[in-house]
């Protein structure tokens, strides 16, 4: 297979192969399904996404329809694309004549999220709020939240027992809420700090389950049927959460902004499209847009590294002598097995399981498949990474993976890829390194689950099915500080 450069966290090499074709060779042929089938697999797909996933990887197919997301995307045909030669042919030509990726395709999400932000907005619109964001979340402006996330991660680390059992996602959480609120909404230990932690947490909190889940996939669930109702609930929290949230953005606006490096700052200040300041709802919906996506992510991602770290001991006393033989002083951002272990939590627990859609705008063929328009195509990360072609004993938690070769953004891609790939992702890889190293680099733990903790749906995303949890023991060496760069 031949390779040429391409970056992905350090670099990484690029899949070359055949792009998507205008010559259609055969269509999938389409799915007749009952009714009462349709049901049990949306059922499924909520309740055991990974295992009505891993049903299609046993079947060996490599690209496959499935009727349960046509739904929730305007009733278009929906197939999922595993091979990474596909992958590379969809993701680097979402921008021409061949695929679109339009922003209503993601309306599940607009309960939570509004439909204002990065994520729903398409075209000239979704490319001038990219270019708006993006540079928050990279260069000079990176090295000033790596010192923001070393010291709420210490904070957090001081409210710990010496001896006792911690629950890793709660502390996870509290984490990447401090460092949220602190980088995107310019908030630090204050009253507002803890009123918006408490409700977001609360909010986040009430699709925390599959079953609980089920209302992002039934608007019904949504409406407020009476206080015992989730829609009252949800409702209630969001009408909460909205009132505080403009009136910080009225507060903030009366102020001058300065020199202030947070995400919300640079809203105020910039201007849309057409040249005119972005609207309260506007900024709102970025906000939460961004809250949750960097915030629910990355204490997932790094309650899964912690997770397998402590029922792997050769990589946790691997990862140990590295932190130890780098000493004070060392920049974690550098070590390259920890950045090895940050990669393969992510590769074995990708917290999205699939891309955003792209839909078809030509008939075209990628890999001997011929779709119409109106199709829509999606990489399913989730089978992606689990492809022992790529990545052998692919239920195994092994970082050494990533030390013996390099993968391209095709092949290994937890953060997305094309034009919709994760603005905050290299915020998100930054964090997950500082935050092990810092408690790792001092602290020893062993896992207090007598069981394996399954992989459970949270949400869209991907989270455990029961609480993580490590018991603290005394240390067993010299602690080895790990200054954020």
């Amino acid at each position: 297979m031949t390779r040429t450069a391409a970056p992905v966290d350090g670099g990484s090499p690029e899949v070359t192969g055949p792009s998507a074709s205008p010559l259609p060779k055969g269509r999938p042929e389409p799915l007749q399904e009952s009714a009462l089938r349709r049901r049990w697999q949306l059922a499924r797909w909520i309740l055991d996404p990974t295992g009505y996933l891993r049903e299609k990887l046993r079947h060996g197919e490599e690209s496959f329809q499935v009727s349960v997301l046509g739904d929730f995307m305007g009733g278009g045909s929906v197939f999922l694309l595993t091979e990474p030669k596909a992958i590379q042919a969809l993701m680097s030509r979402d921008t021409g004549s061949e695929f679109s990726s339009p922003g209503e395709l993601n309306l599940i999400l607009a309960p939570l999220l509004g439909v204002r932000n990065t994520i729903l907005l398409s075209g000239v619109a979704h490319r001038h709020r990219r270019q708006l964001v993006m540079p928050r979340f990279h260069g000079e402006h990176l090295q000033n939240y790596g010192r923001v996330i070393e010291r709420i991660t210490r904070q957090e680390m001081a409210s710990w027992p010496q001896e006792g059992v911690i629950s890793v996602r709660e502390a996870m959480q509290r984490i990447s809420m401090g460092v949220i609120l602190e980088v995107v909404f310019g908030l630090e230990q204050q009253d507002r700090h803890g009123e918006l932690e408490s409700l977001l947490t609360r909010r986040l909190a009430m699709t925390a389950t599959p079953l609980t889940s089920a209302v992002l996939f039934f608007p019904w669930l949504q409406k407020d049927f009476g206080p015992l109702s989730p829609g009252h609930r949800i409702n209630h929290l969001a009408a909460q959460t909205d009132a505080l949230l403009y009136a910080m953005i009225a507060e903030r606006r009366a102020q001058p902004l300065g020199d202030r490096l947070d995400v919300l700052s640079m809203l105020l200040e910039a201007r849309d499209e057409a040249g005119e300041p972005l609207s309260d709802v506007d900024v709102r919906d970025e906000l939460i847009t961004l809250l949750v996506a960097g915030h629910e992510t990355t204490a997932t991602a790094l309650t899964s590294a912690l997770y397998w770290l402590h029922r792997t001991p050769h990589a946790l006393e691997r990862l140990r002598s590295e932190l130890e033989a780098a000493g004070a002083g060392a920049d974690p951002l550098k070590l390259p097995y920890l950045t090895a272990v940050g990669q393969e939590a992510l590769r074995l627990h990708p917290v999205v399981m699939l891309s955003f859609a792209r839909q078809v705008e030509t008939p075209v063929e990628i890999a001997g498949q011929c779709y119409e328009p109106g199709d829509l195509l999606m990489a399913c990360i989730y089978l992606l990474h689990q492809r022992p072609d790529l990545y052998p004993e692919p239920q195994s938690f092994r970082p050494e993976r990533f030390l013996e070769r390099q993968f391209s953004p095709y092949e290994y891609m937890p953060f997305g890829a094309g034009v919709r790939r994760c603005v905050g992702a290299a915020l998100a890889q930054m964090e997950l390194k500082i935050v092990l190293a810092t408690i790792l680099g001092e602290m020893d733990f062993a896992s207090a689950n007598p069981r394996a903790v399954p992989q459970a749906r949270r949400g869209v995303t991907l989270g455990h099915g029961a609480p993580v949890r490590l018991r603290r023991l005394p240390r067993q060496r010299a602690a080895v500080p790990a200054p954020a760069p």
